[in-house]
């Protein structure tokens, strides 16, 4: 190798180092169902939680956060006499994979020298390894006839906060588009 190739081997090897780190931004699937479609300014509403929300870390910290988005689509919090009910479920669940099972190999070589040789190779594979899934499910009733207006579920498994998850659930609220869709995760801004 000469000296010149140095300074184009590490351009190149840098190159491809940053086109390995600008990946595509994480993404959400949402999906979208939505009995009620239209204007909801104007309108009140309460959150909602179930018994076992009661103590969980963070649902005050979600609601804050949907308080925010809610009111960018003109909705008004007030907790008695609301119009409707927000209720917000997050999860996070871990999943792993088992390692590949034992292998052995054989190899056999020759040259025209007139050598050979055989290897065996011995495969022994070492842990397995763990997934992530988030996912956000909001769900708006009204209070008087207890039916459900909206209902939409966000899931990645890109390690996702529970806001940006939010975001995108909540993403074109009141009149998003039906069905399924991918949305880029946001992070959240700092509070």
């Amino acid at each position: 190798m000469t000296p010149r190739c140095v300074p184009r081997l590490l351009g190149l090897s840098m190159a491809a180092l940053l086109a390995a780190c600008a990946s595509a931004p994480p993404q959400a699937t949402v999906q979208v169902f939505a009995n009620q479609p239209g204007q909801m300014a104007g309108t009140t509403y309460r959150h909602d939680r179930l018994p076992s929300q009661a103590g969980l870390p963070g649902q005050d910290q979600l609601e804050r956060a949907a308080d925010d988005l809610l009111a960018q689509a003109g909705l008004r919090r007030v907790d008695t006499g609301a119009q409707l009910a927000v209720q917000l479920g997050y999860r996070q669940d871990y999943y792993g994979s088992a390692p590949a099972s034992p292998s052995v190999g054989v190899g056999l070589g020759a040259s025209s020298w007139g050598g050979g040789g055989i290897g065996i190779g011995l495969g022994f594979p070492i842990g397995g390894s763990v997934h992530e899934f988030q996912r956000m499910d909001v769900q708006v009733r009204d209070v008087a006839s207890g039916k459900v207006v909206f209902q939409s579920q966000a899931s990645s498994s890109a390690g996702a906060s529970p806001v940006a998850l939010l975001d995108a659930a909540l993403q074109g609220f009141p009149n998003p588009p039906p069905g399924t869709r991918v949305v880029p995760l946001v992070p959240p801004p700092p509070r």
